[in-house]
């Protein structure tokens, strides 16, 4: 499997576990194989210290401005840097329906080289050239991640809304110039990073308390989109000890989004899984 796609997937589902298969990345990529075509119809829309004194208890969804949308697109340009690799600015075609499908491609040297489908139920992965793929269901990687993953998880991630949801207890304190929201969820702590002015969710702190394994994430270059404010970088950092020999490690994965787009219109989500490819247990 392509492992850009994979490394890509690994940070925007919060993987800290360290846990992804490494391969070499593509070289002199062969032109796409011919394949039977899928059609796939989206769904209809269907606490740590503080240095000031805590405010009341409130609804964080009220606290964070949140993008609203139909369908997103996006054309970015994405670094990810690890142990083994160094890839830079690989061009890749994100589309979004709300709540329903997140489609991706990756390409190099104007071929395209990997596309991954996210629903509400799979994470699909075509390898186009190794010629395979991989089909995950939400329990199996939650699991193997010691995190809890759902789909509506990875969409607040890609756009900068809050990843998980609200719940009645949870307080908002100040923190510099933050206010600080902390979620915990099974063995992972999460502190969200939220503007006083603008009130967008600015960074991220996840935690997996057995291991100390860790992921930053930061959102920069908000700009405004369809009366929204958008972040068009992130930024995310994972430090985790390998489970293999012991050691530190640190992948660092940046997306720099070129052209972004809320709209109405359904954009077409294609997805072929060719006859010849084999799936990878």
């Amino acid at each position: 499997m392509s492992k850009y796609l994979v490394g890509f997937l690994c940070a925007v589902m919060l993987i800290t576990s360290g846990g992804c298969r490494r391969q070499k990345l593509f070289r002199n990529a062969p032109p796409s194989p011919s394949a039977d075509t899928v059609s796939v119809a989206p769904k209809s829309r269907v606490d740590s210290t503080a240095t000031a004194s805590p405010l009341p208890s409130i609804d964080p969804n009220s606290t964070v401005e949140q993008v609203d949308f139909h369908y997103l697109t996006a054309k970015s340009k994405v670094s990810f840097k690890s142990k083994e690799q160094d890839i830079n600015n690989a061009n890749v075609s994100l589309r979004i329906a709300k709540d329903s499908l997140i489609w991706l491609s990756v390409s190099g040297v104007g071929v395209e080289v990997a596309r991954a489908l996210i629903t509400q139920d799979s994470v699909v992965i075509m390898d186009r050239i190794h010629r395979e793929y991989s089909v995950f269901d939400y329990p199996s990687l939650s699991q193997r991640f010691n995190f809890n993953l759902d789909f509506g998880l990875i969409q607040s991630l890609l756009i900068g809304n809050l990843p998980l949801p609200k719940e009645p207890a949870q307080r908002v304190k100040n923190e510099k110039d933050f206010l600080l929201l902390r979620q915990l969820e099974g063995k992972v702590l999460i502190d969200n990073y939220i503007g006083e002015e603008n009130r967008k969710l600015k960074k991220l702190l996840v935690v997996e308390q057995p291991t100390k394994n860790s992921l930053t994430l930061d959102y920069e270059d908000f700009t405004a989109l369809n009366n929204f404010l958008f972040p068009y970088t992130s930024l995310v950092t994972v430090d985790y000890k390998s489970k293999s020999d012991g050691q530190p490690y640190q992948t660092v994965l940046r997306i720099r989004h070129n052209k972004v787009e809320l709209t109405d219109k359904n954009p077409g989500f294609p997805f072929t899984v060719p006859s010849k490819f084999q799936r990878r247990p």
